[in-house]
This record gives structure tokens, sequence and C-alpha cells, in this order.
């Protein structure tokens, strides 16, 4: 049973019920999770963002409280999606948008096929793929994946496992110990959330492949864009590979790099003070 009413509303986008949580007033701001999560886990950035701006958030099919899609993540219908999203929400003027992880595959596929609707991107600890290569069919590890997550639900795993599950992602992404947010247990005990996840990850290779063809014949609209680069405070080699990874990105984009610390991959729960400065300074 879910611990209280959702605190926002069911809106028809394509026809797909999605859980919608608009905010505030002034220019818009979208945010956007990365792989598996909800709109819950933007609360402390939407807070600090709603005295400034509208700030819309949403669940992808099948997370949060959004109904399932019927068919796998697709790069581009993700970045349609965030334009069907504004459309139905009666936001006409142009959105910054805010990726994180494989969500900032989505925003920055969004500024590339629709230029006239995107204000400035933030990338928040963006996924960075150089040269990805699937070696399998994109239908071959969608239906792997689609039969993993059923054999999972059908053994009784989500209710058993998924919050704890949930929980230790979470812990594994921060470098601090933050609440256990009371939405938590609610989406991540059923299989409609588990096959979700399951299909984003395995749809993964080919959102990055399609992303890299994309940025050969759809240029980057003249907007400003901030990649947001989360660092443990550490001096280890993974780290400081992976700074230079964001900071290639954000050249890549014509953008700037700045770093959020200490931080984990969560960098919305770790500071997110950053990531709303992040957006308030986009120039």
């Amino acid at each position: 049973m879910n611990p209280r009413p959702a605190p926002g509303r069911m809106v028809r986008v394509d026809g797909l019920p999605l859980h919608v949580l608009s905010e505030g007033a002034g220019p818009v701001v979208v945010l956007s999770g990365g792989l598996g999560m909800a709109w819950f886990d933007w609360d402390a950035v939407a807070a600090l963002l709603v005295p400034h701006r509208t700030v819309v958030r949403f669940d992808r099919p099948g997370l949060g409280l959004s109904a399932p899609a019927a068919a796998p993540p697709d790069l581009a219908a993700e970045a349609d999606r965030i334009a069907a999203l504004l459309d139905a929400l009666g936001h006409r003027a142009p959105a910054t948008v805010v990726g994180h992880s494989l969500a900032g595959f989505h925003a920055e596929a969004f500024a590339r096929l629709h230029p006239a609707r995107c204000a400035g991107l933030v990338l928040v600890d963006g996924s960075v793929e150089e040269d990805p290569r699937p070696r399998l069919p994109r239908a071959v590890r969608a239906a792997w994946a689609r039969g993993a997550a059923g054999a999972l639900s059908a053994a009784g795993l989500p209710q058993l496992l998924g919050p704890a599950a949930r929980r230790l992602i979470s812990r594994a992404g921060t470098v601090g110990r933050h609440p256990r947010h009371r939405w938590e247990s609610a989406g991540y005990r059923t299989s409609r959330v588990l096959r979700a996840c399951a299909l984003e990850n395995a749809g993964y290779p080919y959102q990055a492949a399609d992303l890299v063809a994309l940025r050969a014949h759809r240029p980057m609209p003249a907007v400003p864009v901030t990649v947001l680069a989360a660092y443990d405070g550490s001096e280890s080699a993974g780290e400081l590979r992976w700074l230079a990874r964001q900071r290639a990105l954000a050249a890549e984009l014509g953008g700037r790099c700045t770093v959020a610390a200490p931080s984990g991959h969560l960098v919305m729960a770790d500071v997110p003070e950053a990531v709303a400065r992040a957006v308030l300074d986009l120039r």
C-alpha cells in the first residue's frame, strides 16, 4: 500500500499515463533521473529551485508511479517524450532540461532533436560512452530483459527484496548517509518497476550508440550547457579518469564542466545545492 496519495498527478502523454509533479513559477526546468530512478529522488533539488523556477519532475514509463510502455526504451522516443510532456502541461516556451546519468543521453537528444524547445542543459554526472558497440540485436536483449524480469517476479523477488535492493544502490551511489524516503518501498516492490529497470539496463548500449549517431547529423543548438561531475574527494585513478571523461563531454557539447564534491553518483542526494546552483547559474 502507498503511504499516502501520490504528490503529483497522472498526465497522458502520447496515450500513456505518466506520473508528473509540477511546482513553482517562472522559466521551466525538467528534472529527469538516471536508470530506475523516480520523481522523489529530486526532492531536495526541487525545494531549492521552486522559489525561482517552474520545476517539472516525471517518472519514465514503468518507473515511480507511471504506467509501463509496450515498447522498450529508445533514445529518440525519450527525447520526444520530454517535448510531449511539456506540450501536455501547456509549456510552450523553451525549457532547461536536467538529466542525471542515463537521462543525460535523453537531455542531449532532446536538445538536438527539439532545438527550439531547449533553453539549456545540465548533465548531472551524465553517462559517457565514447565508442559504444552493442554486440547483440536490440530485440534480443530486450526479450532477455523481459524474461529475466518475469522470472524474478514470478519468484516474488520484487516484493521480498525490491526496496532493500533500491536502498543498497542508493547507499552505493552516495558518500553521505541519507534518510530513507517514505516512497522507496511503494514502487520497488512491484514487477512493473523491476521490468522497467531491466529494460532500461538492456537498452543502455543502444541508446549510447544512437546518441553517437545523432551527433553526426544533428548539431547542438547554441544553448548553455553545464556538465556537473561527481567527485568523492579521492585521488584514485578511477575518479580522475571519470573527471577527465566528464570534462571531455563538456567540451564535446561546447559547455563547461564543474565539479560537485564530495559526492557520489547520486549528486542530487549528496549535494543538491550544486545541482540547483548549476541550473540557476546557467547562462
